[in-house]
């Protein structure tokens, strides 16, 4: 699976070639909630799609038709820039870039160290709000 690193994150934000996409959920992405590291808030840039919206209520994954329109409804024309998937720790974003392929969206990378990893360095930038 191709990756990425923070410094590829860093340099994206000034020239972006790829979208983050972060799925965290809502309050820990704006920042209002942060259990687990010490600075709230997402990277500049980053989209939210919180893991839990790719399955139905029967905790299964939502149909890949579904899933499609969703990701697409929320990328729009991003898409074809190519998508970078975070989280807290690496571990809920690979959900959502299963939903994508599972969706027949292929071609994702994941940033393993997400937001634990960015927030870690207090030179890195940082956005708060939704």
């Amino acid at each position: 699976m191709p990756v990425v690193d923070a410094r590829a994150v860093l340099s994206n934000l000034d020239d972006p070639r790829f979208t983050v996409l972060d799925a965290r959920g809502p309050e820990r992405f704006s920042g209002d909630v942060e259990p687990m590291d010490p600075v709230g808030g997402h990277i500049p840039g980053a989209l939210n799609r919180p893991f839990a919206h790719n399955v139905g209520t029967d905790g299964r994954f939502k149909p890949s038709a579904q899933l499609r329109q969703e990701f697409e409804s929320l990328l729009g024309g991003r898409l074809d820039r190519g998508i970078v998937h975070q989280c807290g720790s690496g571990i809920t974003a690979c959900h959502n870039l299963f939903a994508m392929e599972l969706s027949g969206l292929r071609g994702s990378a994941l940033y393993p160290g997400s937001w634990s990893e960015w927030c870690s360095d207090p030179e890195r930038p940082v956005a708060r709000g939704a």
